[in-house]
């Protein structure tokens, strides 16, 4: 009976581990397991104080040296601002700098049936994207500060909605071109670079992503220790490094790790995440390019890429295309993209099962067509998959009940000698063919498959605002009535019964205790996970009692 104490105590405790890590992480703070998988070389912004402007200077194959941070001075709230629109996406482009200041998701809405505001600027929070060139010299070529003229808008011969702007300093020209394509996420960009300098330097391009570190709205009703959020901040994708992540609290230490330079044909990207959502440049592959991230004043962070366009000749000009992604983290729509895309849908350390786990509840949505009817089905699979072993593991508990006179009895008869009362019952049960740990092992296999279905249920914007029946109007969310978690806590309670009482008046009471801790936790998780879990319990309970019901007709010995 010692060694049953200790496999659950250990389950228990695991368990509050996960949650009490999932806490932290959700709070914007270090995951106890280590953060994201680190890679070969430090990229960070370093002040220069020659000059006063958020460019970058030139990488070159060496860590980025960023010019000393300022925002300019409030020209992008002034500038006038030019709008591309498509089905899904709606831009807002500044005319200082041709940066993207502002984006709407048409087909994502919030709480108040407004389009999902992605992109802003505005006092309270800031996140556009932008790009420019810059030189080895530091020459004060056509950058995201500079005035860019609208050149050219409308559409095309392919119907899409354009826009053209131009910019010219000390004989360079830029013209950036944005074209939106039917019902995509993802704007293609043009850079077209024109020299008209008789002294020539070689010219790089830069694209980069800038927001600060206000976190989205979290999910549940008191926010803190019972809200529920993914992460938030930069992330870069290299086919040599996968898929890294930059806590901004990691980049305030200086303490970030991602590849810094990116050979020519490797894919790569930089992205910034947040809860569902989520924005990337993508450049071509067919140079050498670099990769760089930090913070700048005002609380801004920042992630981009440059790509090296060479010496421009006098009178000609070059093109450089690169995409732009803004939308959801559509699963689907993430693997079209770019190599490794799918993975801003991030599921944490358990990916390995959480996306088969997904891929399964999306194939179950394809015939049922409601999501709240695919995961009780897909809890119904998992159920079956490990009927064999739970089948195996209730019979153990209803052999423990059983013979649960008979413990009581050993602990009266060897009160006091707790080496004899070991002995006795470790002959009981090898006589009786039982495995006194056998029913703890549905609770343990059960966690990951647990955690992994509430990261796929948590980080699925397919469950964004998806309605199952009658009060339940978004599984993302909880259950506004608590419904569900109140029948969860009855369903938890009624299993406690049909299980044996522990010997253990201490265990006893932790068991006892456990539906209502559950219980009050589950009141604040999505009400797609509750609605799993309410599932699973009232499958176990017809399970455990029919086992019963066969073990309940032997007379004890």
């Amino acid at each position: 009976m010692d060694f049953k104490k200790t496999i659950l105590w250990a389950v228990f405790s695991m368990s509050g581990l996960m949650l009490y890590n999932n806490w932290q992480v959700h709070e914007g703070k270090p995951s106890l397991f280590g953060g994201a998988p680190a890679s070969t070389a430090v990229v960070a912004d370093k002040a220069a104080s020659s000059n006063k402007v958020d460019v970058p200077t030139q990488i070159s194959g060496s860590p980025v040296v960023a010019i000393t941070p300022v925002v300019n001075g409030g020209a992008i709230e002034n500038a006038e601002k030019f709008t591309l629109q498509n089905d899904v996406l709606a831009l807002e482009i500044s005319s200082s700098g041709a940066n993207v200041t502002d984006a709407r998701l048409l087909k994502e809405l919030t709480a108040e049936k407004n389009p999902v505001e992605l992109f802003q600027y505005t006092p309270t929070h800031k996140y556009f994207a932008r790009s420019g060139l810059i030189s080895l010299n530091n020459n004060d070529l056509p950058n995201h500060t500079s005035t860019f003229k609208l050149v050219e808008s409308g559409k095309d011969g392919s119907g899409r909605p354009f826009a053209i702007f131009a910019s010219e300093r000390n004989g360079v020209k830029l013209e950036k071109t944005f074209i939106l394509n039917p019902g995509s996420y993802v704007v293609d960009v043009g850079h077209r670079v024109t020299q008209t300098t008789n002294n020539p330097n070689p010219i790089v391009l830069y694209t980069e992503i800038v927001r600060d570190a206000t976190q989205e709205q979290k999910i549940g009703p008191f926010g803190g220790a019972f809200s529920a959020s993914t992460f938030t901040g930069p992330a870069a994708y290299t086919d040599k490094e996968k898929f890294n992540k930059l806590e901004f609290s990691a980049i305030d230490k200086n303490k970030i790790t991602i590849p810094t330079q990116v050979a020519a044909g490797e894919p790569a990207w930089v992205a910034m995440v947040q809860h569902y959502f989520a924005s990337a440049w993508i450049p071509g592959d067919k140079d050498t390019r670099d990769i760089y991230a930090g913070r700048i004043d005002n609380g801004l962070y920042r992630i981009g890429i440059q790509t090296p366009l060479g010496v421009v000749a006098p009178g000609s000009t070059v093109v450089e295309k690169a995409r732009l992604f803004i939308g959801p983290q559509e699963e689907k729509v993430l693997e079209t993209i770019a190599p490794g895309f799918e993975l801003l849908k991030d599921y944490g350390y358990l990916t390995i099962i959480a996306k088969p786990i997904f891929w399964l509840l999306e194939k179950i949505h394809g015939y049922v067509g409601n999501w709240g009817w695919s995961i009780i089905l897909l809890t119904i699979l998992i159920k079956l998959a490990f009927f064999p072993l739970s089948a195996a593991s209730y019979k153990s508990m209803a052999r423990m009940k059983e013979v649960q006179p008979r413990l009581v009895a050993m602990k009266e008869q060897y009160k006091g000698e707790p080496q004899k009362l070991n002995q006795a019952m470790m002959e009981m049960y090898r006589k009786e063919k039982i495995n006194p740990v056998g029913g703890c092992l549905p609770v343990v296999i059960q966690i990951p498959v647990f955690i992994s279905l509430y990261w796929v249920l948590l980080s699925s914007v397919e469950m964004r605002g998806a309605p199952w029946i009658l009060w339940i109007h978004d599984l993302s969310v909880p259950d506004p009535y608590y419904i569900l978690p109140v029948i969860m806590a009855v369903s938890m309670f009624v299993q406690t019964k049909l299980n044996p009482t522990p010997p253990d008046p201490i265990q006893a009471k932790v068991m006892m205790y456990m539906p209502i801790v559950f219980s009050i936790m589950f009141f604040f998780f999505p009400a797609g996970l509750v609605l799993y879990w309410v599932t699973n319990n009232l499958l176990s309970i017809a399970q455990q009692w029919q086992i019963n019901q066969m073990f309940g007709k032997k007379p004890a010995k």
